[in-house]
């Protein structure tokens, strides 16, 4: 499901209907929450990033269980997992080349912040689990020390917080109105480490109703923790820095939803609907990659050409239009992928 509502990004599905709706509609309102929060606060896009990246992390304790049961050792396990995080890194910094139609060292791409958090992620997964909890809410307060020591008058300023002097330090320019950092694979690193932590424990011979339990109460007190922070003025809730309160929040939304599609998919057994967006999960890094470059800079002129072809002389508006261009591109990303399912064609990294 995270996988498709990137794609409908990239498809640009959520600019058409915000091009759509009058502004302070209920309409353009509820689009708002397809877009990032400008600074403090959170929406529901904002959770898209934290979600692919606990996912990931739900998913390595199955990919190392399937790997040592056909006799890889551990030391394979872990080249696999580097030679995984480089081409990770690596496409990440290409995509900005891509972005900015040249050559350029930008290091802000969910990619590379993955290639960071996977392989932490990876190196903790061997201890036990209340080490690496421990471990997940030390770079938390790392975070929140190198924030406050850098300025302890106003420590999340945007473009002027420690972050973006990191960033004038290792690339030599900041993120000029978007105020995202690379510095950001630290505290997110969390969100990894707890989703292999969820699944060490789906793995386990524990109860569904007890692993339940779990998911709920962690959930329920990782937004006890975030928007306590908030609310109380302790640190705000910033996705583009990715402050300890973003975390938290995030991280126990996450959880609920965890719990939710476990207790209604793995408990109840209603599974059928899952096939339309696993399809998508099947193939993700490539689906990413491809909407991000064919699929966003190619594929939506091409679809423009038959809706705008075929539905202007029909007297709809350039508005009404936009929106059936983009539901027809993400349509034929998400052909792409049932195609390939189909065919039982993978692209593993």
């Amino acid at each position: 499901m995270t996988m498709l509502l990137l794609l409908a990004e990239a498809a640009l599905v959520y600019r058409a209907f915000t091009g759509y709706f009058p502004e302070e509609s209920i309409g353009s309102r509820i689009m708002e929450q397809f877009h990032h929060h400008p600074w403090a606060g959170l929406r529901f896009w904002d959770l898209i990033q934290p979600f692919f990246m606990f996912i990931v992390g739900v998913a390595m304790p199955f990919s190392l269980r399937s790997r040592r049961q056909r006799g890889d050792s551990w030391q394979d396990a872990f080249y696999h997992i580097l030679r995984r995080c480089l081409l990770l890194f690596l496409f990440g910094v290409g995509l900005h080349c891509v972005y900015n139609q040249a050559l350029v060292w930008e290091l802000w791409n969910v990619l590379t912040q993955l290639s960071f958090t996977i392989l932490v992620t990876f190196l903790l997964m061997r201890l036990p689990w209340k080490v690496q909890l421990g471990m997940s809410l030390i770079l938390l307060l790392l975070t929140e020390i190198l924030y406050r020591t850098y300025d302890p008058a106003a420590p999340f300023v945007k473009d002027q917080n420690f972050g973006s002097w990191f960033d004038l330090l290792v690339m030599g320019k900041i993120n000029n109105g978007g105020g995202w950092v690379t510095i950001n694979c630290l505290p997110t690193a969390a969100h990894t480490i707890w989703g292999a932590l969820c699944g060490q424990l789906l793995l386990a011979p524990t109860l569904p109703g007890r692993k339940i339990s779990i998911f709920l109460l962690s959930g329920l007190t990782g937004l006890a923790i975030g928007y306590g922070l908030h609310v109380m003025g302790v640190t705000p809730i910033i996705k583009r820095i990715a402050t300890s309160s973003f975390v938290f929040a995030a991280g126990g939304w996450a959880l609920l939803m965890l719990a939710f599609f476990y207790w209604l998919v793995d408990v109840k057994g209603i599974k059928g609907w899952t096939t339309f967006f696993m399809v998508v999960g099947a193939n993700s890094i490539f689906i990413y990659l491809f909407a991000e470059t064919i699929g966003h800079q190619w594929l939506t002129g091409f679809a423009d050409i038959w809706t705008t072809g075929l539905l202007f002389p029909l007297g709809l508006s350039a508005e009404m239009i936009a929106i059936f261009t983009g539901l027809l591109t993400l349509g034929i990303m998400w052909y792409l992928c049932y195609f390939l399912y189909r065919k039982g064609i993978f692209f593993k990294v």
